[in-house]
């Protein structure tokens, strides 16, 4: 990948990125709640990343479609004291007002008093300067205090700084 498309999507990225102060939670799913079903939890704080360019690989090009990869690390501060690991790939021409990204994350803690680990799934996209993002709990990769977790993230960047609104459920054995 040249520069000119590396830059081209760490700009899409930081589109992405700050989209996602705008980003609305998606509500869980809908269901007939039941009588075990565990109360909502609410989670917040401040959090740094790192986000670092990888070279490309053979399955993120081709077909004059560009891909950027990279590296993201991050760690939480607040509700949740973490560190967050993972890769991201992006791609479109936010110049134009279209990109995307998709991120997987693993994530490994605390979070009020619980421990453990669990991966974060990020899916944004940007249609004609229109923004969405979506952050949500990879069902059945929680570890630790953490099995059987399920939420969602919503990202918040304010002046350059970042931030996290995170709703999540834990099984009632874990809360």
């Amino acid at each position: 990948m040249n520069a000119e498309t590396r830059i081209l999507t760490s700009l899409m990225l930081c589109a992405c990125l700050v989209a996602a102060g705008n980003a609305q939670p998606q509500p869980p799913a809908a269901g007939t709640p039941r009588k075990d079903t565990p109360m909502t939890l609410h989670a917040t704080g401040a959090f740094d990343v790192k986000i670092t360019p990888l070279p490309p690989d053979d399955a993120t090009g081709g077909a004059g479609v560009n891909i950027g990869r990279y590296a993201v690390d991050k760690q939480y501060h607040g509700d949740l004291e973490a560190t967050g690991k993972g890769e991201m790939l992006g791609a479109g021409d936010p110049a134009k007002g279209n990109a995307g990204y998709v991120a997987i994350e693993h994530v490994t803690g605390t979070l009020h008093g619980h421990g453990g680990s669990f991966a974060l799934q990020h899916t944004g996209t940007m249609d004609q300067g229109k923004l969405q993002l979506t952050v949500t709990v990879v069902p059945g990769s929680g570890t630790g205090s953490f099995a059987g977790i399920a939420g969602t993230m919503t990202i918040i960047i304010t002046s350059g700084k970042h931030s996290y609104d995170f709703e999540y459920a834990l099984p009632a054995s874990s809360e």
